[in-house]
């Protein structure tokens, strides 16, 4: 019997709880098996506890969005544009931007908030 990628994710993870790539493996991982609740609660936990894992910010985004929770999606663009922005990291910013201006609804000739 082959071990599942999850079942790999989680023995990794027991040695190494507060590893960063292996909660947004994970945080993946659920979102593939179509696991939202587990998905959000590592994306949550990965904006919480290292909010500097910039990659989290447009995925856990879009879990909000596609869980009808535009408020809570908008909100979290918007603090990864921040942090991205202050690590001068351009290629996330500007990702994470479009996905901003599309949530709230801007034209692309609108003035930007950022």
């Amino acid at each position: 019997m082959e071990i599942s990628r999850l079942d790999k994710l989680l023995a990794f993870i027991q040695n190494e709880p507060e590893d960063e790539f292996l909660k947004y493996a994970l945080a993946t991982e659920y979102l593939r098996l179509n696991d939202s609740e587990k998905a959000l609660s590592y994306y949550e936990d990965l904006v919480n506890n290292h909010p500097n894992y910039t990659g989290t910010y447009y995925h856990l985004g879009k879990l909000y969005e596609a869980l009808n929770r535009k408020d809570d999606a908008i909100n979290t663009y918007e603090k990864g544009m921040e942090i991205t922005k202050a690590k001068r990291d351009m290629h996330a910013f500007s990702e994470l931007q479009a996905v901003y201006r599309s949530a709230k609804g801007f034209e692309e000739d609108d003035d930007d908030d950022y």
